[in-house]
């Protein structure tokens, strides 16, 4: 982090806010992220509907994050070949387009299923090209910082949000026409982005390399980086444990004998947790402060799922779940650092592979807490989950320490600077 931006005061979320061209990208991430939430809801319940099987409904869900690894590593090359307006607009219109389809009654269940899995493929590169657009809108230091902090907010309260809303608007209406609702929302966040963002150059020429060549070089050069490689894991592997509770909360509730309105509420700790730390964390602290705070806060940040060994009741185990939520909140100074550390034209597919990798790892995760439960008890396997998952963070910040300016040696430094230059 530069000096400058390591002394400032902290500029506040209504600097933010003060950019004309972030306030459409911000309306225009609300609008896409609810219709993503509700056309999931409703997709899953119109499955059910056609087939009655349950299998098939989980998959719906499950196909919301298996195509993020093949999206984000195959296409990754259009978030820098391309101009950032341009490929966002063009991604939530190939969006629009697939849910659309999904509306045609004689489109079979194996079709639907294929367009989620477009829809999610496109996800990884709409989401690393707006996180690359926000350097260019906001500058790389304090301001984008608090920008992708308000875009987490928004994503944690919008999953809360979506599928209430969704549930309520499957009350009134089939699961065709709530899916009808999520078309208009895709049209209306491509129109505040076309309309409500500058259009910029994109950020490395096309050059003579194919997408597909281009999208796994940039990899390659994100991956052999090894500060890059470091900081990219503390923001995958912490993430990869804590979905332990929230995957395993229907079965927990069962366990210590809570009713429906108590699993809502453990699947909300979190995320309420989550929200108040970035929130306070993003107003209140300087940038100095929020780096500092980094690397003890991935390293303790899982220890609060450990309490689950002793299978805490409703009370203590929502406490358990916010104060892990709490523990997100080292991503703030995180973000800085992986924006630092990326040359900028590296950034859309660097931002790209971030996104692909976090949903594919969370996935991961999410899985394999489900197959432990099968054979240990539920409150073992969360607690488990915060004992290796506080290992792997040791693991992780202590490479990070390693790898930062001034630590590496002048061969890993100079192989780094080689690495960069190739790629332009």
């Amino acid at each position: 982090m530069s000096q400058g931006s390591a002394t400032a005061p902290p500029a506040g979320y209504r600097a933010v806010f003060a950019v004309t061209e972030f306030r459409a990208v911000f309306a225009a991430h609300l609008l896409s992220l609810l219709g993503v939430v509700v056309s999931e809801l409703a997709l899953t319940v119109l499955v059910y509907d056609l087939t009655g099987s349950p299998l098939l409904s989980a998959l719906t869900f499950a196909l919301g994050l298996l195509p993020y690894v093949i999206g984000g590593t195959l296409f990754a090359g259009v978030a820098d070949r391309c101009p950032a307006r341009r490929v966002l607009v063009v991604c939530d219109l190939v969006c629009a387009a697939c849910v659309a389809v999904m509306l045609v009654p004689v489109v079979p269940v194996a079709g639907l299923l294929a367009l989620r899995c477009l829809v999610a493929a496109v996800a990884p590169v709409f989401t690393g090209t707006r996180m690359a657009a926000l350097t260019d809108i906001l500058g790389d230091g304090d301001l984008y910082v608090l920008g992708r902090s308000l875009l987490r907010i928004v994503s944690q309260s919008a999953m809360l949000i979506g599928f209430g809303a969704g549930g309520v608007l499957l009350t009134v209406l089939s699961p065709r026409e709530a899916i009808a609702v999520t078309v208009v929302t895709f049209l209306c966040s491509a129109a505040l982005l076309r309309f409500g963002t500058r259009d910029r150059p994109a950020r490395a020429g096309n050059g003579s390399a194919t997408l597909l060549r281009e999208s796994l070089s940039g990899a390659r050069l994100v991956l052999g980086d090894r500060r890059i490689r470091a900081l990219l894991l503390l923001l995958w592997l912490p993430p990869m444990f804590v979905v332990a509770p929230e995957a395993l909360a229907a079965p927990y509730a069962a366990e210590i004998g809570a009713g429906p309105a108590a699993l809502g509420l453990l699947l909300c700790a979190m995320a309420v947790g989550h929200v108040g730390a970035e929130l306070f964390v993003g107003s209140a602290l300087r940038p100095r402060t929020r780096s500092r705070i980094v690397l003890p806060v991935a390293a303790v940040g899982l220890l609060p799922l450990v309490v689950y060994v002793v299978r805490p009741g409703l009370p203590l185990a929502l406490a358990v779940l916010a104060l892990a939520g709490m523990g997100a909140a080292y991503v703030i100074g995180l973000d800085q650092w992986f924006v630092d550390a990326v040359p900028p034209e590296l950034r859309g597919r660097a931002m790209t592979l971030l996104t692909a990798g976090l949903m594919t790892i969370q996935g991961t995760g999410m899985a394999l807490a489900g197959l432990a439960a099968e054979f240990f008890p539920v409150h073992h396997v969360v607690a488990g989950s915060g004992i290796i998952g506080t290992a792997v963070a040791l693991l992780v910040v202590a490479e990070v320490r390693r790898t930062a300016p001034g630590q590496m040696s002048d061969t890993e430094r100079r192989d780094g600077a080689d690495r960069h230059v190739t790629s332009r």
